[in-house]
C-alpha cells in the first residue's frame, strides 16, 4: 500500500474538488508523481504493481499520474554488466539477456496494458519503460490519455555513463510534446533535463507541464528541477524509484558491484527524492525520501502565464539575432530499403 504525500497549494487543501475553472485555457489540474520500486525481472507483476498505483491515484482525483525512469523493466542500478574495456564475462551476457527479456515492445501487448489501464482510471498516464527493439534496448517514456489511447514515445537521447552500455541513444524524432484538455505534456529522462539545447527544444514545443522521470536520488537534483520550472516557466514532475536491496534478486543472482558485502534487505539502495514545482520555483509536493510514497499536487496552468510574464526563455527574452537552435526533427536509420530502381536512385541523389 503506497504512502500518501500531501501538501496545500495556497490556502485550500489538496484533496478538494478540482475546479476547472470558468477560463477553460487555465484549468487546475491534480498530478500524481508515483514514488515506488519495479519488481526487477518480472515485467508481469512490475504491470500489476503499476494498476494498483494507478488505481490510487485515481481514488484521489488524479488526472495525471506520473511514474519514473525506467519503472516497467526496471533500473539495474549496481550491475556493471561484466563490462571492462576490452572485455565482456559470460555471466555479464546472461544478466543483459535477462534485462532483455524484461523490456517490452513498442508497441506490444504491455503497452496495450497500459492504455487500457489509462481508459479504466481516466487518468494521463506517463510511464518510464525500457524498450526492446530487436536486440537493442531504450530507456524511454510513454504517453497515454485518458481515454485509453498511446499517444507516442520519448527515447532518451544521451544514456549517461555505464547506462550507454546496455541502452541505444534515442533520437530526435521522438521528442513529443503533446497537446493535451490538461496541458502540454513532455518529458526529459533523468540527466536530458541538464542538457540546455534539450530544454530548449521541449520549451519552443511549448511544454507547460515537464515530466521529469529519473533515478538520480541525490540532493543536487531538486536545485535542477527547481531552475528548469522557473526557466521554463512550466510544472515540473519529478519522479523516481524508492528502493531497497530486496527489490532486487538476491546474489548471486544479482550483485551490487562493490557494495554487496555492505547491504542488508532492507539497505535503501536509492533513495527517491521526488517532488513537484510549479512555474514560481514553489515546491508543491516533496521531495520524499522516506519510503514509497504518492505525491499529490493541483496545477493552477494559469500560474504559466503569469510567471511567462517576467520571463519567456523562447519568446520575449530571446534574442534570436544573437542565438540560435536548429533542431533536425527526423529520424537517422542505419539501413534504409528502396523497393524500385527509381527510388535507388533518389536515394542516391
Amino acid at each position: 500500500m503506497a504512502l500518501v504525500t500531501t501538501h496545500s497549494v495556497g490556502n485550500g487543501p489538496l484533496l478538494a474538488e478540482v475546479d476547472m475553472g470558468s477560463d477553460y485555457n487555465a484549468p487546475t489540474i491534480r498530478a500524481t508523481v508515483v514514488q515506488a520500486s519495479s519488481i526487477f525481472y518480472d515485467t508481469p507483476a512490475t504491470l500489476d504493481k503499476a494498476e494498483r498505483l494507478i488505481a490510487e491515484a485515481a481514488s484521489y482525483g488524479s488526472q495525471l499520474v506520473v511514474f519514473p525512469e525506467a519503472f516497467i523493466g526496471g533500473y539495474p542500478r549496481g550491475s556493471t554488466f561484466g563490462v571492462t574495456i576490452g572485455n565482456r564475462t559470460a555471466k555479464g551476457r546472461e544478466e543483459f539477456r535477462k534485462y532483455h527479456s524484461a523490456a517490452i515492445d513498442v508497441p506490444g501487448p504491455e503497452v496495450d496494458r497500459l492504455a487500457a489501464m489509462a481508459g479504466k482510471y481516466k487518468v494521463y498516464l506517463v510511464m518510464g519503460v525500457i524498450e526492446r527493439d530487436g536486440y537493442t534496448l531504450y530507456c524511454c517514456v510513454l504517453f497515454f490519455d485518458s481515454q485509453g489511447r498511446y499517444l507516442g514515445k520519448h527515447r532518451k537521447i544521451m544514456p549517461t555513463a555505464l547506462e550507454r552500455v546496455m541502452w541505444g541513444f534515442g533520437d530526435v524524432s521522438t521528442i513529443p510534446v503533446f497537446e493535451t484538455p490538461i496541458g502540454k505534456i513532455g518529458a526529459a529522462i533523468c540527466a536530458e533535463s541538464r542538457m540546455p539545447l534539450y530544454r530548449t527544444t521541449l520549451y519552443a514545443k511549448g511544454i507547460e507541464i515537464y515530466c521529469a522521470p529519473t533515478a538520480d536520488p541525490r540532493n543536487v537534483w531538486q536545485p535542477s528541477m527547481i531552475h528548469i520550472a522557473v526557466e521554463g516557466g512550466c510544472f515540473v514532475l519529478s519522479a523516481n524509484q524508492f528502493c531497497r536491496r530486496k527489490d532486487y534478486p538476491p546474489p548471486p543472482e544479482y550483485v551490487f558491484t562493490g557494495l554487496e558485502e555492505d547491504l542488508t534487505p532492507d539497505s535503501v539502495v536509492c533513495a527517491g527524492g521526488s517532488v513537484i514545482i510549479s512555474p514560481s520555483g514553489a515546491v508543491l509536493a516533496g521531495p520524499n525520501y522516506e519510503g514509497e510514497a504518492l505525491l499529490l499536487a493541483e496545477l493552477d496552468l494559469g500560474e504559466i502565464a503569469r510567471e511567462k510574464f517576467d520571463f519567456d526563455a523562447v519568446g520575449h527574452y530571446a534574442r534570436p539575432e544573437v542565438f540560435s537552435l536548429i533542431v533536425r526533427d527526423h529520424p537517422r536509420k542505419p539501413v534504409t530499403f528502396a523497393s524500385t530502381l527509381t527510388e535507388v536512385e533518389d536515394y542516391r541523389k
